[in-house]
């Protein structure tokens, strides 16, 4: 049986211009049936096309921050680092990819930079823009194999459908996150504070972006194990 290639988004290390891969994404990805691999930071439109059609699915990994200016706004002050590089490339890649309507699943930075793309906002830094009489620890205190706090699904969605859950137990890592959705996107899980943890596109045939990340979780969480599942799946029905 011929497996799914996905291709991952790279992390890029601004200070020598390295690109990286967490190993977690790739054993992830294969252990659910696919082959990663990993996409060069900078491509021309014509060999990012290649590689759209080439593939079967794609992964927008985590990372550092998005440059404010690509969602309209100015830096703030505990905005972190960026790459310009990589939002460029990313967000080149993504209406590529939805032309051709393959499958789409973003974690963490993916999330962020789906929305971005499509249209939404983002909280640049929770702490500082983001009241809470409940206060989550977004950026989790221990080892993110384990999960550190619990997110609501919305009923009728798709990662509803995937997980067959109403309530996800989640690991957490980000200080930024989905503040206004996209027209196109629909929000599908939020945390206790009411922070959106997941978006879909319900008119695509596989369009998930989530906040956490299932990477680290898949091998002792079934929630997580399905969601790389149905997306490897969706890759493959192509």
């Amino acid at each position: 049986m011929k497996k799914p290639l996905i291709g991952l988004t790279p992390s890029h290390n601004t200070d020598n211009h390295d690109i990286q891969m967490r190993p977690t994404y790739l054993k992830a990805v294969t252990a659910a049936g696919a082959i990663p691999v990993v996409l060069p930071l900078t491509s021309s439109e014509e060999d990012l096309k290649l590689l759209v059609d080439t593939l079967d699915g794609f992964l927008f990994t985590g990372g550092p921050d998005v440059h404010p200016f690509l969602f309209g706004e100015e830096t703030l002050d505990h905005c972190g680092s960026v790459s310009a590089e990589r939002d460029q490339m990313e967000l080149a890649l993504l209406p590529l990819v939805m032309e051709t309507g393959k499958p789409i699943l973003g974690i963490c930075r993916g999330v962020q930079l789906l929305n971005i793309g499509l249209g939404g906002t983002i909280w640049q830094d929770i702490p500082s823009q983001v009241t809470s009489d409940f206060p989550l620890a977004h950026t989790q205190p221990f080892a993110y194999t384990l999960p550190s706090h619990t997110v609501t699904v919305k009923p009728g969605s798709r990662l509803a459908e995937i997980t067959g859950a109403e309530t996800l137990s989640v690991n957490s890592m980000h200080h930024q996150a989905v503040k206004d959705v996209a027209p196109s996107l629909t929000a599908s899980a939020f945390s206790s504070d009411r922070l959106v943890e997941a978006v879909e596109m319900p008119d695509y045939p596989f369009f998930i972006g989530v906040q956490w990340h299932p990477e680290y979780l898949w091998e002792k969480n079934e929630a997580a194990s399905r969601l790389f599942a149905a997306f490897v799946k969706a890759a493959g029905a192509r």
